[in-house]
């Protein structure tokens, strides 16, 4: 059902109520339209351009619902539509009720200015025809004064009608734009922290100051208060906690009466914008630095209605001679009149808000602090905070002291030049300067010492330790930006978090030294969180809240910029530990904006976020190849120092096919590896990777400086090629044993072992058991199956290759006694040994370890001549003689429970 204002009541929850309401109210505002058009001298109270607006969104949402119905219309669909009806309908009563309300407030006022004229003419035809010929005509002094107190009685009541008329502050002006509109950005879509207010108006404040110094600087003048006091060029922000108020004043540009209601009364109007236009053309254009302001769409002064009930902006031009008052409660209109204070600006602009009581955290000299060290710390213009101080408060003076004693007959003059004593303290209001870091990104970097970049990284990170290394940059081109970027000499365990849903709150990002925020972590990719540091940027576009970046084009370029000159930061690490062990490192260098290295730091960078780097090759295709330049390995010829791919690359041997590395847990176990043996044998120098994270890198590197990577733990690895003659007896050789592989496979099970093969490898071992070449290896699987994600991979096991030493004793001697009997027993024992025992020793899991022990053991006693079954020896109780007398005492002994006793003794071991 339509609503008498042409709203429909959009409350049915069927399809069919739906279409029916979306139509009513289509055609509900199309009738207002009619009418508004057809009758323009008609007060409808809806303006025509809002009548319009609404019109579209009626046929949007009547689209909206039959489509809907043409899909058999879902509940969700349902849901949807009514709430687009129900939220149209809302607005519209809201806004209906309060042009309703200003509508009877004009009015009022209307009435009161008749009443105010018709009670100024009565009383003066009052005057004219009644009181001044009985004034002029009584000759008595005592009635001539009772008649003249009447009529000042009745110009007072004149005058308080006309005060309450206009209040003072004269006639209320409508908002450009709908309050409920901009309440509705301010609280649902622009702000998620109220504290953003301050940063908003400590903007504002700057860009006023920097206005006032770029246009002093072609027309200086000298403007004074009505105390002849001159404004300062800084923000300064005080409070009145009985009245509830947040004072925040600036020395800034200021604005007049037509400035107040252009910038503060519609939303969308920028001072900050308007005034980089008229630079741009040509108006009061002074050099490069004038584009560096803040503002760009003009809402960041009504966050103030988050905090505050009522705001008053008293502002004073230099290109006005009053000083005018902006106030307003956010409620659709405001008020601009003279500041009946007079001039107490001189310049600039004094805000005033009356804090709502959930806002009174805003009193506190403490939180205002802690808010511009988040946001505004690095704003040009000092910025103080009135604080209440606890001071020594010493006795009066002797000169007041002794108008006091004047009015006691009993007094008696003490000595003028006595001091007073202390009697206690008190609270003295001083101001107090918060921003006293300065921004030093913005200073040349010759400029800047390492202990003033050292005492910064302190500043904003909360790190009590120096940075390992840090860099101070500038790009240019494209996208300009400043930034210092720092390694911490500690990992954080937090960077090694998985969540991507965790932003990297290592990087603040600045606009114009304005901090925005550092939770956004599209600066620095996951594997790069370790990295601290900041970023200023002149060239990126805000949103109306600052709070989210509008251009994520040039986020983009300022993204991969980033990373780039990260990445070379941690080369110039590696470069000047290398001077160092070269001895080219220069003595006592100028300031050149990154730390110079007293001593070699990238063996502990790369131990400490070498797992960062290698992540990095997996997540960072474009970057593979820079980041594989900074890997640093220990090696078969290098067990204690660190070298680089490039160094291994550098002394390879003439012909060496490509990078040979194994993995391991640690050194000492991959030292021990059965084919590592080979590879020293052949003088070949090995990689060792210890790290879990490099088996899941080399599938990702595959080669580096055009030399392939190698694992020796897969099938096929051999250091020289074979000739022609070679080849021919390695095929006859394998036509010998190929009866022979048969039967080994087909004990270990074809499933298991993929295939039998003649090692090539120079080895003392009689088995050794590799992984085959395209799958993975055994290493990469025992980490699987110890993580999370082996439930997940259960098909990506590793393939076993059975490499057979055809030299070794035992493989001869198994293969004789499988050629006259492939059920030998003692063959069968020796293969199954050697076989689990190179799994073993390649990572791989022995399916049955009860057996493998049994093998064992049985093999043992052969070789010792024993018998092979797990027969024991009789007991020998008939060596030991025990006399009766022994048994009788034995007897007579209390039992004792032994379990007991042991467990006692391991109590008082416990307590020890």
């Amino acid at each position: 059902m339509a609503s008498h204002d042409g709203i429909s009541d959009f409350s049915s929850s069927s399809a069919g109520d739906a279409v029916k309401s979306a139509r009513v109210t289509t055609d509900s505002v199309q009738g207002l339209l009619r009418a508004a058009r057809q009758n323009p001298e008609k007060e409808l109270g809806i303006p025509l351009d809002e009548l319009e607006r609404r019109q579209r969104e009626a046929c949007k949402a009547r689209q909206f619902v039959s489509e809907s119905t043409s899909r058999k219309f879902d509940v969700k669909s349902s849901a949807r539509a009514q709430q687009i009806m129900n939220q149209g309908v809302d607005k519209y009563q809201r806004e209906k009720r309060q042009r309703d309300l200003r509508h009877n407030l004009s009015m009022l006022r209307k009435l009161q200015v008749v009443l105010c004229v018709f009670g100024a003419g009565l009383f003066g035809w009052l005057a004219v025809t009644y009181l001044l010929p009985r004034y002029f005509a009584v000759q008595d002094r005592q009635r001539r004064m009772h008649l003249l107190r009447v009529v000042l009685v009745a110009l007072l009541l004149l005058g308080s009608v006309t005060v309450s008329a206009g209040d003072g502050r004269g006639t209320p002006i409508a908002f450009q734009a709908e309050v409920s509109k901009m309440l509705d950005i301010l609280v649902n879509s622009l702000y998620t922290n109220r504290a953003v207010f301050l940063r908003e108006l400590i903007s504002n404040g700057s860009d006023a100051l920097d206005k006032i110094r770029v246009l002093y600087l072609t027309s200086p003048k000298e403007p004074l208060t009505k105390d002849g006091e001159a404004p300062t060029m800084d923000l300064r922000i005080s409070f009145d906690k009985e009245k509830s108020e947040l004072i925040l004043r600036d020395g800034g540009v200021g604005m007049t009466k037509e400035e107040l209601a252009k910038h503060l009364g519609s939303l969308g109007t920028s001072g900050t914008k308007h005034f980089l236009e008229k630079l741009q053309e040509g108006v009061g254009a002074v050099g490069g630095d004038q584009n560096n302001l803040i503002g760009q769409f003009g809402v960041g002064f009504y966050s103030v209605f988050l905090v505050g009930d009522r705001v008053r902006v008293a502002s004073k031009s230099d290109d006005s001679d009053e000083q005018y008052v902006w106030e307003s409660k956010g409620d659709g209109q405001y008020f601009l009149y003279p500041d009946p204070r007079g001039n107490t600006l001189g310049r600039g602009t004094e805000i005033t808000i009356e804090l709502k009581p959930d806002a009174e955290q805003f009193l506190s000299a403490e939180t205002i602090k802690k808010t511009i060290h988040q946001y505004s710390e690095f704003i040009n213009f000092p910025i103080y905070v009135q604080e209440e101080v606890e001071v020594a408060s010493t006795a009066a003076t002797p000169e007041s002291a002794a108008e006091e004693r004047s009015l006691d007959e009993g007094a008696v003059e003490e000595d003028p030049d006595k001091e007073g004593d202390t009697q206690g303290v008190v609270k003295e209001k001083r101001w107090t300067l918060v921003n006293e870091n300065r921004p030093i990104w913005t200073r040349p970097i010759g400029n800047v010492t390492e202990e003033e970049y050292h005492k910064f990284y302190k500043a904003f990170s909360g790190d009590y330790r120096d940075p390992l290394y840090f860099n101070h940059f500038k790009v240019e081109g494209e996208v300009d930006f400043d930034s210092i970027l720092f390694v911490p000499t500690t990992v954080d365990p937090a960077s090694f978090s998985d969540d991507n849903a965790v932003p990297n709150t290592n990087i603040k990002l600045y606009v114009r030294r304005v901090f925005i925020t550092d939770e956004f972590r599209d600066l620095l990719p996951r594997y790069l969180n370790f990295v601290k540091g900041i970023v200023d940027s002149n060239d990126l576009p805000l949103n109306v809240s600052r709070e989210v970046l509008q251009e994520s084009r040039i986020l983009r370029v300022i993204k991969k910029k980033l990373v780039r000159k990260t990445l070379s930061m941690f080369a110039d690490i590696a470069a000047q530990d290398e001077a160092i062990a070269n001895g080219k490192q220069v003595e006592n260098p100028a300031p050149s904006g990154h730390t110079h290295l007293k001593k070699p730091a990238y063996t502990k960078f790369w131990e400490l976020y070498g797992k960062h780097l290698r992540l990095g090759v997996m997540l960072d295709s474009n970057n593979r190849n820079r980041l594989t330049k900074l890997f640093r390995y220990k090696s078969s010829r290098s067990e204690s120092e660190y070298i680089s791919l490039q160094t291994y690359v550098d002394r390879m041997k003439k012909g060496q096919k490509g990078i040979y590395y194994l993995s391991g847990d640690s050194v000492a176990r991959i030292k021990k590896s059965p084919v590592l043996e080979d590879a020293v044998n052949h003088d070949v120098e090995v990689i060792f990777m210890t790290d879990a994270i490099d088996e899941y890198v080399v599938s990702q590197l595959t080669d580096f400086a055009g030399k392939k990577l190698i694992n020796l733990a897969k099938e096929g690895v051999q250091f020289e090629e074979s000739d022609a003659r070679q080849r021919v007896v390695d095929r006859k050789r394998k036509e010998k044993y190929d009866s022979f592989f048969t039967h080994l496979r087909a004990l270990f099970g074809y499933s298991e072992v993929r295939k039998v093969i003649l090692t090539k490898r120079m080895t003392n071992e009689a088995f050794i058991v590799s992984s085959s070449e395209n799958q993975i290896t055994a290493r990469l699987a025992s980490i699987m199956r110890g993580q999370s994600m082996s439930l997940a991979n259960q098909q990506m096991t590793a393939e076993r290759v059975l490499e057979v030493n055809y030299r070794h004793p035992l493989v001869d001697e198994m293969f004789k006694r499988f050629t006259v009997d492939e059920d030998d027993e003692v063959a069968t024992d020796i293969a199954w040994v050697l076989y689990d025992t190179a799994n073993l020793q390649a990572e791989f899991p022995v399916a049955d370890v009860a057996a493998y022990s049994k093998r064992i053991n049985r093999l043992l006693r052969s070789s010792v001549d024993l018998s092979a079954d797990d027969s024991l020896l009789p007991p020998d109780d008939a060596e030991y003689t025990v006399s009766d007398t022994e048994t009788e005492e034995e007897e007579e002994q209390p039992k004792v429970d032994t379990n007991a006793h042991e467990e006692a003794e391991t109590d008082g071991e416990g307590d020890l």
